[in-house]
C-alpha cells in the first residue's frame, strides 16, 4: 500500500506489514509497531461506537497522525531523512535496551512531536479548540489500555516490576514517562503551533524535534548509574526474539 493511508483500516494493514517485516528481520522496532496497532484498533472501536463528538473527523485525524509514523518509518527504511526524534528511535532497532525503552522511544517521537504537528495541521488556527474534547476523549481511552499493556509486557519482561518500583519511588524521568501526560503536552504544543505563522511554525517544530531527540538519547542512555544497572539487569532476563515477544503480547 502506498503512503499515505486514507482510512484506519489501511493504517492497520500497514502496521501489520511493518510488524511482519520486523519479525522477519528480528527487528525490535516491531514492538512499538505492535503497541501502536493495539492503540489504533481501540480508537477504531471507539469511532465505530460513536464515542466522539465528530467521529468522522476523529478518523481523519487518527489517519493523518498515523501517516506521520508510517512515512517516517518508510523514509528510514529507505535510508532517507526523517525527524531527529524518529531517527533516535529507529537507530535503537538492534540496541541492547529493554522492551520498555523500545516502546517509550516510539511514544516519545510520535506523541511528543508528531501529535502536536498533526493536530495543528489538521485543525489550524481557530478550528483547533473544536477538536479539544475529542482529543481528551482519546486520553481516557488510553488510560484503559495502559494496565492491559503493562500486563502484556510483563509476559516478556519478567523483571519489569523493578522498573515499576523505581518509577513509584524515585523521580527518574525515564521510568515516569506517561502516555497520557505526553498527550496533554502535545495539546499544548498544538495550540502553540496553531497561533503562529508558517515560518515561525517551521522553526518551532525544528526546535521541538531537537529537544525530543535529546530526550530520546536519555531514554536510551539514562544518566543515573543505578538506573543504568537496573535496566541492564532487566534486559538480561527479557525475551530477545521479536516474533516470540509479539506473539506473547497478543495473547489474552
Amino acid at each position: 500500500m502506498a503512503i499515505p493511508a486514507k482510512t484506519i483500516d489501511e493504517v492497520l494493514s500497514e502496521l501489520d506489514r511493518i510488524i511482519e517485516q520486523t519479525i522477519t528481520g528480528n527487528n525490535f522496532l516491531g514492538i512499538f509497531a505492535y503497541v501502536y496497532r493495539r492503540t489504533t484498533a481501540q480508537i477504531k472501536v471507539a469511532i465505530e461506537e460513536k464515542q466522539f463528538e465528530d467521529n468522522q473527523r476523529m478518523e481523519h485525524l487518527d489517519v493523518a497522525f498515523a501517516n506521520m509514523y508510517l512515512t517516517a518509518y518508510q523514509s528510514y527504511a529507505n535510508k532517507k531523512s526523517c525527524s531527529a526524534s524518529w531517527k533516535e528511535a529507529f537507530d535503537a532497532k538492534n540496541d541492547t535496551i529493554t522492551i520498555l525503552q523500545q516502546i517509550m522511544l516510539g511514544m516519545n517521537a510520535h506523541i511528543n512531536l508528531d501529535l502536536g504537528i498533526a493536530s495543528a495541521t489538521f485543525a489550524p488556527g481557530c478550528n483547533l479548540p473544536d477538536l479539544k474534547n475529542d482529543f481528551l476523549k482519546v486520553n481516557l481511552i488510553l488510560k484503559g489500555l495502559i494496565n492491559e499493556m503493562q500486563d502484556r509486557i510483563s509476559k516478556v519482561s519478567r523483571l519489569m516490576i523493578i522498573l515499576d518500583w523505581i518509577g513509584k519511588n524515585t523521580d527518574e524521568l525515564m521510568v515516569n514517562f506517561s502516555m497520557v501526560k505526553a498527550r496533554e503536552q502535545a495539546w499544548g504544543f498544538a495550540c502553540g503551533l496553531a497561533d503562529i505563522s508558517e515560518t515561525e511554525r517551521k522553526t518551532a517544530i525544528e526546535n521541538k524535534d531537537q529537544r525530543i531527540a535529546e530526550f530520546a538519547y536519555l531514554l536510551k542512555r539514562p544518566s543515573g548509574e543505578f538506573l543504568k544497572l537496573v535496566l541492564k539487569f532487566v534486559s538480561l532476563f527479557e525475551e530477545k526474539n521479536v516474533k516470540t515477544i509479539i506473539t506473547k503480547l497478543e495473547e489474552d
